[in-house]
């Protein structure tokens, strides 16, 4: 390996390739192309913004990977893969976006150099960036060869996380905290949502206790009112309203290793409905994270979460979380296990996920979300420091605020309006 300044040890790319050929060889694989750009990163380091157009990494039972993509990216390539630099593939421009060639004529002319002409090939077809036209082109370019679906081999090596991927994540959530400080700090009554999100990118650039911030795989998520029905909106120009709650989906990065994290906030005095949906949540996280132990299964967890819920009159029909670590765009989730009824999967320590159970409901939604450690033993831990509750803001619906809320002068005696919540059962337990 070289002496660049890869996010890892050499020891630690090295285990993971040990994972992968592993892997590969359990599924008789010859050769393994990936297309998950969070994979080519755990298993090369390779960190840039390519993945739009088509690029991989070729691992093999024997030898370091190769990394294979657009030239232009190459120089990237050598700056941050661990390789040596003849590991190193670009294809010329004239591939991109072509209507008479593919970049794929390109990648089977190099396998076919490697001797995999007649080989079995593993290929991510179920992944973002992995074209129905590329999978042709590949077959049509190597007709002896078998290609076959390989789809979450990478994946699941990474469902336990090292030391050093922890330290990672550990301030991706430092991060995540300072995020969420912000948001109770700033959201009022009469502020625009794009605002907010501004501070939000800031804060979450700008990074905590010394450490810079990545750019996140998903981006702020924040409905409020009635749209916070739907999980996914993002945001728009309208100032908060009073009388509404808004959910705040958002995870701190550090070099691609995620802690995402939601709270709500309610700007007034919320209903009974609120106080014990809130109150039933908390006490299904609580429940959950109990049964988030080392040799329980994914399923312990959300059964846990249904029976104070179920108790409250409140039916999920979704799962509530799923494993997170290293990510890039679209989604910062790792796309194996599901903490869902039917999902049966051991957990063992050293595994990670967001335990996310929200509320979505006809015309409202809540939620109170943690990212989790399965430990050796006893419960999981939380890797990031918010109190679990609703999260309410007092006399904010009479008292517009300024938009601008950037500087150092802010109205910082209005901070008293914050509250946590009346009902008992929720307690704004730390954790």
């Amino acid at each position: 390996m070289t002496a660049k300044q890869i996010p890892f040890t050499p020891e630690e790319y090295k285990r993971r390739l040990r994972l992968v050929r592993t892997a590969m060889q359990a599924s008789g694989l010859d050769a393994l192309f990936v297309t998950d750009p969070s994979n080519m990163a755990w298993l090369t380091a390779y960190d840039g913004w390519s993945f739009y157009v088509h690029q991989g990494v070729i691992v093999r039972l024997d030898g370091d990977p190769i990394w294979w993509g657009r030239g232009q990216d190459s120089n990237g390539a050598v700056r941050t893969v661990w390789m040596s630099d003849d590991h190193v593939h670009g294809y010329r421009d004239n591939f991109v976006q072509s209507r008479v060639r593919h970049p794929m004529q390109d990648l089977a002319r190099i396998l076919k150099d490697l001797g995999y002409e007649n080989g079995r090939i593993g290929v991510e077809m179920e992944n973002y960036y992995y074209s129905a036209k590329a999978h042709l082109t590949l077959i049509e370019e190597l007709p002896a060869a078998t290609i076959e679906d390989a789809t979450g081999i990478v994946n699941w090596q990474r469902s336990i996380k090292s030391e050093e991927e922890l330290i990672f994540m550990r301030r991706a959530a430092k991060i995540s905290d300072k995020i969420i400080n912000g948001l109770v700090e700033r959201v009022e009554v009469g502020v625009p949502k794009n605002e907010i999100v501004a501070e939000i990118l800031r804060d979450a650039a700008l990074g905590a206790d010394g450490h810079w911030g990545d750019y996140p795989a998903i981006v702020p998520l924040l409905p409020s009112g009635s749209d916070a029905a739907a999980p996914h909106l993002t945001w728009d120009g309208r100032p908060f309203q009073g009388g509404e709650a808004t959910f705040f989906e958002i995870s701190g990065c550090y070099r691609r290793y995620h802690a995402p994290l939601s709270r709500t906030i309610f700007l007034g005095e919320p209903d009974d409905t609120f106080k014990r949906a809130e109150a039933a949540l908390v006490m299904g996280l609580e429940a959950g994270l109990d049964a988030a132990r080392a040799g329980n299964r994914a399923c312990d967890i959300a059964n846990a979460l249904a029976v104070p819920l179920e108790a409250a009159g409140i039916t999920r029909g979704e799962r509530c979380g799923y494993p997170i670590g290293l990510s890039y765009p679209p989604d910062w989730g790792e796309r194996t296990i599901s903490l869902r009824a039917e999902d049966e999967t051991v957990l063992l320590p050293g595994m990670t996920f967001h335990f996310m159970p929200g509320l979505w409901m006809q015309d409202w939604g809540l939620e109170i979300t943690e990212s989790i450690l399965i430990k050796p033993e006893g419960p999981a831990e939380c890797f990031c420091s918010q109190p679990r509750k609703l999260f309410v803001k007092t006399n904010e619906q009479a008292i517009p605020r300024p938009s601008h809320i950037g500087g150092s002068d802010r109205l910082s005696d209005d901070l008293g309006g914050f509250e946590p919540s009346d009902d008992g059962l929720s307690g704004g337990k730390p954790h």
